[in-house]
C-alpha cells in the first residue's frame, strides 16, 4: 500500500526560512527608522544648534509665544527686552524661533 502513496506527499513539510519569516519585520523596522526616528532626530538636532548659537541682539520667539530681542545671554538662561523696557529670564530651551533681524519693529 505504501507503493500507492507517492514519496512527494508522504513526506513532512520543510521548515520555512528563517530570513522570509523576518522579512516583513525588518521592513517594517526599516520604514519606521527612515521616515519617523531619523527626521525626529534631524528636527532635534536642528533646534539644539539654533538655542546653543543665540546672541546678544538676536529677536527670538518663546514656546510661550513670547517675542523678545535677546538683551543678554548667560549658559542656561537668556533675558528678554519684551518691550517698554521690561526685561524676563528664560531658559534658552524654551526659545523656538529666531527671527529676523527687524521683525520686532513690524509687530
Amino acid at each position: 500500500m505504501s507503493s500507492l502513496i507517492p514519496s512527494a506527499f508522504a513526506a513532512a513539510p520543510g521548515q520555512p526560512d528563517p530570513i522570509m519569516t523576518f522579512l516583513p519585520l525588518i521592513v517594517l523596522f526599516a520604514l519606521f527608522y527612515f521616515m519617523i526616528i531619523r527626521p525626529q532626530m534631524k528636527r532635534a538636532k536642528d533646534q539644539k544648534s539654533m538655542q546653543e548659537t543665540i546672541a546678544k541682539g538676536d529677536e527670538v520667539i518663546t514656546a510661550g509665544g513670547q517675542v523678545g530681542r535677546v538683551v543678554k545671554v548667560s549658559e542656561q538662561y537668556l533675558t528678554l527686552d519684551i518691550g517698554g523696557g521690561v526685561e524676563s529670564h528664560f531658559q534658552r530651551g524654551t526659545v523656538q524661533t529666531v527671527l529676523p533681524k527687524g521683525t520686532i519693529k513690524d509687530l
